[in-house]
């Protein structure tokens, strides 16, 4: 089943809902079985996390390691089997830049099968990361 550009929107806007507000088990119904996230190397998350728990695991890590303030979504763009979202991180400490990124949504029978998030610099990620591990 092909879904519109619109659909993938609203599914992309949907799942950055219920991820925000950690309703995992609806987001989990979101997702494929076989879905997979992939964080690129040089991230402190790096790795492929898979199954329909993917992204709970992720975020639970990912959670851990920054203080995140605020997730802030520019703009979602859909066609063909994708979906890009451009977003950045807001950290909690207001000293540190946010982090921006793309996040490719790729979609399969109606639900996200894949997503992989682009940092335009890893850089700021990093920098919150330390400025986590300094508190501890």
């Amino acid at each position: 089943m092909t879904m519109t550009p619109e659909a993938m929107i609203q599914f992309v806007d949907d799942l950055y809902a219920a991820t925000g507000v950690g309703d995992f088990d609806k987001a989990a119904e979101m997702l494929t079985d076989d879905f997979i996230v992939t964080e690129a190397e040089g991230l402190p998350m790096a790795g492929i996390y898979r199954g329909k728990h993917a992204l709970r695991d992720l975020y639970v890590k990912v959670m851990a390691m920054v203080d995140v303030a605020a997730l802030d979504r520019v703009q979602t763009t859909a066609g063909g089997d994708y979906a890009v979202t451009i977003l950045s991180f807001r950290f909690a400490d207001p000293g540190l830049a946010p982090a921006e990124l793309c996040e490719v949504f790729r979609f399969r029978d109606g639900k996200c099968c894949e997503i992989k998030p682009y940092y335009f610099d890893p850089a700021p990620f990093h920098a919150a990361h330390a400025a986590k591990l300094a508190q501890a």
